[in-house]
């Protein structure tokens, strides 16, 4: 008995002895894990960062920047390595596009291409055009839009059609959440003091660029200023100037119950038509016949009208 007891109490202690074993291989090793992943974070490359603030136009200097240690295993895309090529450089100097903050690393879709030309098309994202449009204090929200700005475009233009008046006019909402790259020739987002100006750079597509083309030859585009975070879309429907008196009705209710002069049309037509037609002229009323005398009255046929004149009697 004494013998299997002992044998008992020593295999405890052998499995209990392995799994205090197994317990310290494991801290131990997730103590090297951790050493390791440390050792590759400290592990650092140089890179081109600013060191003072630099705002839109701002050539790159030797004292405007350094090159500092950055953790390779964070690197962002577009870095620069070296200074050569960006600082001095022989072709002409190189300019930021963009706000740069103080230790912020230097990125090339920040800065001006190799030839120094701070231009524009740099700030255009793949597929995206630049489209200038003419304002004014008006119709460029007096003044209050910089660039960075998020805008609606709209169109006012002259109604027509059947029954259309030269004063007729309508308006519709030609794009959407459109961001503005520049305000007359400046494209610094740091400036928002208001500038009543005269060209507004918009960033569109191909298609939206032809809109803008042909919508300045056949009306008065106006901007309208939102909010940069509002993703809601607009009512995307034509306002005409029978809708400045009648009353605010939200866009379903419009689409819901369409003006009488609209009766008969399928649902949504006025609001999927760029100009609703307007409703037909009244028929033009028939002249009223003469009236008919009362008492003693004398028939006078001539050709093939005939006339009935009252005949007063004597003494009457």
């Amino acid at each position: 008995m004494a013998a299997n007891r002992t044998s008992i109490i020593l295999g405890i202690a052998l499995l209990l002895g392995l799994f205090v074993v197994f317990l310290a291989n494991t801290y131990f090793s997730g103590i090297e894990e951790r050493q390791q992943q440390q050792v590759e974070q400290l592990k650092l490359e140089q890179v081109l960062v600013a060191t003072q603030p630099l705002a839109f136009g701002t050539v790159l200097t030797a004292q405007n920047t350094k090159l500092v240690g950055w953790p390779a295993n964070s690197m962002p895309d577009g870095v620069f390595k070296t200074s050569i090529g960006v600082v001095n450089n022989p072709r002409g100097p190189r300019v930021a596009l963009r706000p740069i903050a103080i230790g912020e690393p230097i990125l090339a879709s920040k800065i001006s291409g190799d030839d120094g030309r701070a231009s524009i098309s740099a700030l255009l994202p793949d597929g995206m055009r630049a489209a200038a449009i003419r304002i004014d204090d008006v119709t460029g929200v007096g003044g209050m839009i910089a660039p960075g700005d998020v805008v609606d475009v709209l169109l006012t233009r002259q109604q027509s059609g059947e029954g259309a008046d030269r004063d007729d006019q309508y308006t519709d909402i030609v794009l959407e959440k459109i961001r503005v790259i520049a305000i007359d020739q400046s494209a610094d987002e740091n400036k928002t003091d208001p500038l009543v100006a005269k060209t507004a750079t918009l960033e569109v597509d191909p298609v939206g660029a032809q809109k803008l083309a042909l919508a300045q030859k056949v009306g008065a585009l106006s901007l309208v200023l939102r909010n940069v975070t509002s993703i809601e879309d607009g009512a995307n429907m034509t306002v005409t100037q029978s809708d400045l008196g009648s009353g605010w009705r939200s866009a379903p209710a419009r689409r819901a119950a369409p003006s009488p002069g609209l009766a008969g049309l399928p649902p949504g037509f006025y609001s999927e038509n760029p100009m609703p037609p307007r409703s037909p002229p009244m028929a033009q009323r028939a002249p009223a016949a003469p009236p008919v005398p009362v008492g003693p009255s004398v028939e006078i046929v001539r050709g093939t009208t005939s006339t009935t004149y009252g005949v007063k009697r004597h003494g009457s």
